[in-house]
């Protein structure tokens, strides 16, 4: 039985696809930068942390070169080419449930959420603060809601449980709060084998795991060109498994890649598909998905400007990368600097959000995020959200056929008419933009409801959601597994 409240209900929006407008960089760029890209993997090549990758890399035909327990691996081009062409495609990211399920084909547009920040703007008392488990829980719980947000991130740090296990605690929280397809970062070998095994435990078994494999694992190569041993060994888990490797390189770009744009692009290239060649070279047809969350060094402040516009532009152009091979994209890009959700969120994220979905990237990340994505706040995921459904029908574009052109319509009123009573006002009612959250009363009633602004509104809604909104359970017994599962783990590492 519903929830009764007196709070205001909220109508949910169709989610939409896309089609591709625009790119910050030509096909004939695309095409140097992959060139350049190819040189850099066959000349300079990639540090690899763990001596087992290197050894599957020289059995098929890399260059290596072994410096006690790290190898230096460079890759001719073919290696690489014959990696893009095996990769799994097209990619379902499946939910726990099918209605959630969302195939990324090119250009299909969405959002989801930011992920592993250590910090909220807590709900009830506005004040920041350190996250916490059940945090976890219920962010995640809002984004199962939210239909702009077609999969979800793990949003937190569990600060209340110890580093070795809070990978293990971050996915029972997103499990439990969402029907979504999850990404989540597993801090080593160990830790990845365990969120299988829970995974497979909460649709029911391995089997059904790997039919609809609902899991998505973060792995980071470490820039400048290094594949560390724990990102080798969690790619190599995730592909045996046949669960997703998301690999996502955050280069920054006058600290950790080059001051130039485009000269970081290719070094982001070239850091996601060494780590793509080792999935395919583990196993044909492995799962990987092309992330970023890579942007410019403020040489001036010494921050990551996650707001700024040359992260749109990378964005962008990374897009292009990854189209270009067909792969499915997961690009941070709709954060903010800000430390509130002020204007400056709103100027940031939605250039950045606009330029992201304008370039066709598939996962558009970063909804909730303030303060170079160290903190979360749901005003600020639901307004992104809003922000979001006004995107769709922009991309969509303007339909234009006999009906909608209304020459008779104009006709039958003629000069001095009115159309608000004709039937097609009527039927077409149901399309107009219309805010939760961003204002249309006028003045006199702004001010005579309590002149709330629009995230007074968002946190109002947010509330709401978590009141009322039901999430899909996982099969029977899976959450009671699943806690002796960690506990035993935890038992085992003496925690």
């Amino acid at each position: 039985m519903k929830k009764k409240t007196n709070k205001r209900e909220y109508i949910k929006k169709p989610s939409y696809k896309s089609v591709l407008r625009a790119s910050v960089i030509t096909d004939d760029d695309a095409e140097q930068i992959h060139l350049a890209t190819l040189k850099v993997l066959n000349d300079t090549g990639v540090q690899v942390g763990s001596l087992e990758a290197a050894k599957l890399f020289e059995e098929n035909g890399a260059t290596v070169e072994y410096r006690g327990d790290i190898a230096i691996v460079k890759m001719p081009p073919y290696m690489v080419e014959e990696a893009i062409k095996t990769a799994a495609r097209p990619l379902t990211f499946y939910g726990r449930v099918p209605e959630k399920d969302f195939t990324a084909y090119k250009h299909s547009v969405s959002l989801t959420n930011f992920g592993e920040t250590v910090s909220i703007i807590d709900l009830e008392s506005k004040e920041h603060r350190d996250s916490t488990k059940l945090d976890n829980y219920e962010f995640v719980k809002v984004c199962d809601y939210l239909d702009e947000i077609t999969v979800v991130d793990r949003p937190f740090v569990c600060t209340d449980y110890p580093s070795s296990v809070q990978a293990l605690h971050n996915l029972q929280a997103c499990m439990e709060g969402t029907s979504k397809s999850i990404f989540i970062g597993a801090a080593n070998k160990d830790n990845c084998i365990r969120m299988i095994d829970m995974a497979a435990v909460a649709v029911g078994g391995m089997d059904v795991l790997k039919a609809r494999p609902f899991l998505n694992i973060w792995v980071c190569p470490t820039s400048p060109l290094e594949i560390a041993k724990e990102c080798c060994e969690i790619s190599t888990e995730c592909a045996k498994a046949g669960v997703t490797t998301a690999c996502i390189s955050m280069a920054m770009a006058g600290a950790t890649s080059p001051v130039t744009l485009a000269g970081t692009v290719v070094q982001h290239n070239a850091e996601v598909l060494s780590v793509l060649v080792l999935t395919q070279l583990v196993k044909k047809g492995a799962r990987f998905i092309y992330c970023s969350m890579s942007t410019l060094m403020d040489l001036k402040t010494a921050q990551g400007a996650c707001g700024a516009y040359e992260q749109a532009m990378l964005t962008s152009a990374l897009s292009k990368m990854a189209q270009r091979y067909d792969l499915p994209t997961y690009m941070g890009c709709a954060l903010s600097d800000s430390k509130v959700p002020d204007a400056q969120v709103g100027y940031e994220a939605t250039r950045n959000m606009m330029t992201a979905a304008i370039g066709g990237v598939n996962f558009i990340e970063g909804a909730g995020a303030l303060e170079f994505g160290l903190t979360m706040d749901y005003a600020k995921l639901v307004m992104d959200c809003e922000v979001m459904a006004g995107i769709y029908p922009m991309l969509k574009g303007m339909e234009v056929n006999e009906e909608t052109l209304a020459v008779e319509l104009m006709q039958k009123v003629g000069p001095t008419g009115e159309f608000l009573t004709q039937k097609q006002t009527t039927a077409y009612m149901s399309t107009q933009s219309k805010g939760d959250c961003f204002d249309r009363r006028t003045r006199g009633r702004w001010t005579s409801e309590g002149c709330d602004n629009a995230a007074d509104k968002a946190y109002a809604k947010a509330k709401w959601i978590l009141e009322n909104h039901q999430v899909a359970p996982m099969v029977p017994g899976a959450k009671e597994q699943i806690e002796e599962m960690i506990k035993g783990y935890e038992k085992e590492l003496g925690v």
